[in-house]
């Protein structure tokens, strides 16, 4: 029970991705029993830097094996285990359904956060997934929620006709 045999110490990063070591670091200081980062690949693979000795629970939408926190799915080793949905996979199925959605479209806007460590592999997937169906592509760029307008209001001033997200938590 919460508060007499177990105790859950929070962090959050507020999508500056810069701040999880210090974060992952104060409890691995507390000697925590077990980290649990479940705010996308990012905070797994702080997590995984941050202790080789204390478990690890992920929660994931990219590749854990990529990562670098486990050798294989079914047999992770080390101290790392957890899911993975892998929503990174999808960003060519976003295109497709963008494109179904508005036909009319020759534009697509993406939105991409630079520092989510699965953005190059993510960029990539959508930059062929438009070529695929013959569509121009202008990327936004957010490294956090700050930023966030301002890539709206690009992605309008460029006059995109179909604007998709990808699998990056604060989107």
């Amino acid at each position: 029970m919460e508060g007499r045999n177990v105790a859950f110490e929070f962090r959050w990063a507020h999508g500056e991705y810069d701040r999880l070591p210090a974060l992952a670091a104060d409890l691995v200081g507390r000697n925590v029993a077990v980290l649990v980062g479940v705010g996308g690949d990012n905070s797994a693979v702080v997590a995984k830097r941050a202790t080789s000795t204390i478990p690890i629970i992920f929660g994931m939408g990219g590749d854990p094996i990529k990562a670098g926190l486990v050798e294989s799915l079914n047999r992770p080793g080390g101290n790392a285990t957890g899911f993975t949905l892998l929503t990174n996979q999808l960003e060519p199925k976003r295109v497709g359904l963008m494109h179904e959605l508005v036909p009319s479209a020759s534009l697509l806007g993406a939105l991409l956060n630079p520092g989510f460590l699965p953005a190059a592999d993510q960029l990539r997937d959508v930059e062929e997934a438009t070529r695929a169906v013959n569509l121009r592509l202008f990327v936004a760029k957010a490294n956090d929620d700050h930023e966030l307008s301002a890539a709206f209001e690009s992605l309008a001033k460029q006059r995109v006709g179909a604007p998709t997200g990808n699998s990056e938590p604060i989107f």
